[in-house]
């Protein structure tokens, strides 16, 4: 095995220009495999947090007849005394934090420009609201008492020229079918970086909304945040009964799922197109080093050296390849990923139906993505090596010491 690593090692030396090239093209290809992966998991990583902490929560329990795309106000689709709902389900020891929540349909207008808008009721003081009360960039957060105050996003604080302290009119469904319209402050402008989010939610306290909608004291759902998300299911089967209906993050973000498994076969396929133009540069280097070296292989086999050592010294030698390609890979792609995790990628407001995505996309490697794209690197150069060492082996002695290189 000596033997075969300094052979390897001076071949590879002879040319050194070429065998630095086929260890870059390998490091750039690895590079590149490990920032992908680290997109794509940092951004379904987001997107899934994102939708949990802002939009599903880990739980959501609503009357039994509620229908969330309806965003129905009859009070026999909505829960009755919701905020003793809440306290009871917030008694569990998994949960963070239980608070109601009531959804209605509305309509935003300044002037003459309009924009349909979800109007949320919240509970102010609940830690569920920390996304907004931390994203604020101008104003104040809502308080409980507020009866004219409401919160509005970023993107339709630009679209309508709000600022905080000024004027805005709302129209929204009620109860009975009816429209009621009012004139609110916007007591504050947040942003969570996520505009297809921000740009039609507008927070106001839950008594207000009640009022504004003729819901009295009642609330869409109950939004449930929980210490451990492996936790869902068992919480899940505590709470279903007969009066209300139990829905999981699981089943509120399907499509973010189905997404997650349609990214990992897509971003599959991209790691066999890199991977095999990196392949494809190993094979030229070893066959222009099969040819060069001909005679040479022709002495060694009248020597008496097998077909399957010649293999394995082409083997060794692209394991050596190998080797360092994964070191420039590992140091080129953790720049990459370093400057995606802390920086990131600005896409600005690309929106998804049914998922929310970040207007910047971060880097998320784990290191068992970083060891298995580094194993395939490594399988792969092995693999470029069979048909040059194939080629070597079957020379004939006599062919290669003249210098023909004729296969046996």
């Amino acid at each position: 095995m000596l033997q075969l690593l300094k052979l390897a090692l001076r071949d590879l030396g002879r040319n050194r220009r070429r065998s630095l090239l086929s260890a870059l093209a390998l490091g750039i290809g690895l590079a590149l495999l490990l920032l992908m992966a680290s997109v794509v998991a940092g951004e379904i990583y987001s997107s899934l947090d994102s939708a949990i902490k802002m939009q599903s929560g880990h739980l959501q329990v609503t009357a039994r007849n509620y229908n969330e795309d309806k965003a129905s106000l009859v009070w026999e689709d909505l829960i009755a005394d919701p905020e003793q709902v809440a306290a009871q389900i917030a008694l569990l020891a998994p949960v963070q934090v239980a608070t109601p929540r009531l959804f209605a349909s509305g309509i935003a207008a300044v002037g003459d420009r309009s924009v349909g808008v979800r109007i949320i009721g919240i509970d102010p003081p609940s830690t569920a609201n920390a996304p907004f009360r931390d994203g604020l960039i101008s104003g104040a957060f809502l308080t409980a008492d507020d009866r004219q105050g409401i919160l509005i996003g970023q993107p339709l604080a630009e679209k309508l020229n709000l600022k905080a302290g000024e004027t805005i009119n709302l129209l929204a469904n009620t109860s009975n079918g009816d429209v009621d319209q009012q004139p609110f402050v916007v007591r504050g402008i947040y942003t969570t970086h996520t505009p297809g989010y921000d740009e039609g939610a507008i927070f106001m306290p839950l008594a207000k909304a009640q009022a504004l909608t003729k819901t009295e004291n009642h609330a869409s759902t109950i939004f449930v945040l929980l210490k451990d998300r492996d936790q869902t299911s068992a919480v899940a089967a505590a709470l279903r009964g007969d009066n209300y209906h139990v829905k999981t993050w699981e089943e509120m973000n399907a499509l973010v799922l189905q997404f997650e498994d349609f990214a990992n076969v897509y971003i599959y396929v991209l790691y066999l197109i890199v991977l095999a133009i990196t392949a494809t540069v190993i094979i030229n280097t070893l066959i222009m080093s099969v040819f060069e070296r001909t005679r040479e292989i022709g002495i060694l086999a009248a020597m008496g050296m097998k077909g399957s050592r010649i293999m394995a010294m082409f083997f060794t030698e692209s394991s050596l390849l190998a080797i360092g390609g994964i070191v420039i890979g590992l140091i080129l792609g953790g720049l990459m990923v370093a400057y995606a995790t802390l920086h990131g990628f600005y896409i600005g407001n690309y929106g998804v139906t049914g998922m929310l995505l970040s207007d910047t996309i971060y880097g998320r490697l784990t290191l068992k993505d970083t060891i298995v794209l580094s194993l395939i690197a490594y399988i792969v150069s092995l693999l470029a090596a069979l048909y040059p060492a194939m080629l070597a082996a079957r020379m004939e002695p006599v062919d290669a010491l003249h210098g023909s290189g004729k296969l046996a």
